[in-house]
């Protein structure tokens, strides 16, 4: 029996042939879910974590860039601002900006501490 060279090519071409394509499909979705889809998701629950626990009394800031302590928060999931002596404003639990005020916080701690040093070390 002669082998024809076009029943080896089409042999040759039929293992995994089919079946590699669709591994790549499946590896880019898993690529894509730990790298883009997990991220998202966790920060999202990190988000309203963050906009659940806020209290009255805290500093905060929106998305917008307003800065405001929390006056009082109301049971339709908004919150009112004061954000200066006597002037009040309604905002959503969900415009306050975890991440400005993460860092807002951080920058007021800072400075509270070096006043504090300062003033330590000028009263000695």
């Amino acid at each position: 029996m002669q082998l024809n060279p076009v029943m080896l090519q089409a042999a040759a071409a039929q293992p995994g042939g089919g079946m590699m394509p669709i591994f790549l499909m499946v590896g880019m979705f898993v690529v894509m879910y730990f790298f883009m889809i997990r991220p998202q998701a966790k920060r999202a629950k990190e988000q309203k974590k963050f906009a659940d626990s806020m209290n009255t009394g805290e500093q905060i800031v929106t998305t917008a860039g307003i800065h405001g302590r929390i006056n009082r928060a109301n049971d339709d999931g908004t919150l009112q601002i004061e954000i200066s002596r006597g002037t009040f404003m309604t905002i959503e639990r969900s415009a306050v900006s975890m991440e400005m005020t993460a860092a807002f916080r951080k920058k007021a701690d800072a400075a509270a501490g070096i006043s504090t040093t300062t003033a330590a070390a000028t009263t000695k």
